[in-house]
């Protein structure tokens, strides 16, 4: 089966390289936010652009990730996983571009904060700033129906 990429495969494109990323997290009432950094291997494998993070955890070890992302044209939707070596959790993802071409809206379900045996709906949204430079803001949805933004990262093409 011969695939031939689309208008999507090719805006997917833009994130493949090697870059540098400082992400922060808050950590709850009264104390400060977390900061990270890390590095990111992105690659086209065809229609698929697959992500390849690597990051220094708190304890010391190192956390790798994995995302991959593409287009379904029966679907309509952008479609993808991410998965890390911190967790067990299969993140499933389903989403749109928005009209100017700029913001990448990934949704997924995954396990609760609050209770890990209950699920929430969750975001990453991908943002394209400039050729070098993107963002990652990912987001649940509270009981109340309202977005909470719980890390946001800011990618830079290595030099």
């Amino acid at each position: 089966m011969k695939v031939e990429p689309q208008a999507e495969h090719r805006w997917l494109e833009q994130l493949a390289g090697e870059w540098e990323w400082e992400m922060v997290a808050p950590a709850g009432p009264d104390q400060p936010p977390s900061q990270h950094t890390g590095t990111e291997s992105a690659h086209m494998l065809n229609v698929w652009a697959l992500c390849h993070g690597t990051y220094a955890m708190p304890d010391g070890g190192t956390a790798r990730t994995l995302m991959t992302l593409g287009f379904d044209p029966t679907k309509g939707k952008f479609v993808g996983t991410f998965v890390g070596s911190m967790m067990t959790h299969l993140w499933v993802y389903e989403g749109e571009l928005d009209p100017a071409g700029k913001v990448l809206t990934l949704n997924a379900d995954g396990p609760n904060f609050a209770d890990p045996i209950k699920t929430a709906k969750y975001q990453d949204v991908i943002e394209v700033v400039s050729p070098d430079h993107r963002t990652l803001t990912s987001r649940f949805q509270g009981e109340d129906g309202q977005w909470v933004q719980f890390m946001h990262a800011d990618y830079r093409r290595k030099g």
